[in-house]
């Protein structure tokens, strides 16, 4: 805890040491310069209880968001708010700083700053460690250098620990996860965590949310459709891509379901997509059809090792509740609504197909 008063009181006595021995030579000298070196004195003593109990924030260079990194001593976090414009006056600041022993009470994080605040407010703020958390929002991501980046563009935790965290296969089989599986652990939702949060930790806490979602009649859900939580959400990371369309998320579904049953490629065309790694693809065709890739499933039969997105809640449980039915194919409607023409046969497919092409080739998108 900051006495202030004790502050106050060290700081006069520190100063008039060294005043009285200037007031005491004026006085020998029996110079009319005594009152005014008195004055001077006073307005030099005021100035100083000012500086210290004042505002004392400089221009916000960096913001008004200091950083205080894992590991970093007194001499780092003063230099951080000199360069930041987070204090203006030093020496004033490191005098306080000393009293109170900062230099042993670092704690890492991220402090917000405001415009007009005095040392005493910014050294309770920093001794405290009430650092502001950092809301995270994770939408639609598709690879795991997109959560990589996510991760470590706003928290401490650096990129090369978070790629290797995501590679190391017996960290992740403590989560049932693989290098393949292990964005199906990642659940759009907003976050909040402290910004010194480590690789580990911040994976935890998104897991922890992941894990949640599966409660007991989620999984009962699953087990009725003879899949697992993985399977569920890769499937779901396909219907996800195909369509916003909500209402026609369960009809979707069913048909890649329906293709699994019956041992058909899923010819699914985001995992083309997702192989090539281009997501701005209109018109998947031609030679990228024979990519290699283990996701691409015109090429392989199954399910792709993993998600290729982080699907939407509305998308999971889309595949949850699918309904029966005898869907094999779906294509695109040719009013370009979002909507999709279902078909039990080949042919009614290829008819709905032959519409489709013809509006695309109308509007001259290849």
């Amino acid at each position: 805890m900051i006495n202030c008063c004790e502050i106050l009181i060290y700081y006069i006595r520190n100063q008039l040491s060294s005043y009285i021995s200037i007031m005491a030579r004026a006085k020998k000298k029996k110079s009319h310069l005594g009152l005014y070196v008195l004055l001077v004195i006073i307005a030099m003593l005021l100035l100083g209880v000012y500086k210290i109990f004042g505002p004392n924030t400089g221009k916000l260079i960096q913001g008004e968001y200091l950083y205080i990194h894992t590991g970093a001593d007194y001499e780092k976090v003063k230099a951080a708010l000199e360069s930041g414009g987070f204090v203006a006056d030093m020496t004033s600041f490191d005098f306080i700083a000393q009293r109170v022993k900062i230099p042993a009470h670092i704690h890492a994080g991220k402090y917000r700053i405001k415009e007009g605040m005095s040392n005493f407010d910014i050294i309770r703020l920093l001794r405290s460690g009430k650092q502001t958390p950092v809301k995270l929002v994770i939408n639609k991501l598709r690879t795991k250098k997109d959560l990589i980046l996510l991760l470590s563009s706003n928290l401490e935790a650096d990129s090369n620990s978070l790629q290797q965290m995501m590679r190391d296969k017996t960290y992740l089989s403590a989560f049932g996860l693989d290098t393949n599986t292990v964005m199906c652990g990642v659940m759009p939702d907003t976050y909040d965590f402290f910004w010194n949060t480590s690789a580990d930790k911040a994976f935890r806490k998104i897991y922890k949310n992941y894990a949640r979602f599966w409660d007991d009649a989620r999984k009962q859900e699953a087990k009725k459709q003879e899949l697992t939580q993985q399977q569920v959400i890769i499937i779901a990371s396909i219907v996800d891509e195909e369509t916003n369309v909500n209402d026609d998320k369960p009809k979707i579904a069913s048909v890649y379901m329906n293709r699994l049953q019956k041992r058909m490629k899923l010819q699914a065309d985001p995992t083309v997509k997702f192989a090539v790694g281009d997501f701005t693809i209109r018109r998947v065709a031609g030679p990228m059809l024979g990519n290699t890739s283990p996701y691409n499933t015109y090429m392989y039969e199954g399910l792709p090792p993993g998600p290729i997105c982080t699907p939407s809640v509305s998308s999971i449980e889309a595949v949850l509740q699918a309904p029966k039915t005898s869907y094999l194919y779906f294509c695109a409607k040719e009013d370009f609504s979002g909507r999709s023409n279902f078909a039990s046969t080949y042919d009614q497919q290829l008819k709905n197909a032959r519409t489709y092409q013809a509006a695309l080739d109308a509007k001259g998108i290849h």
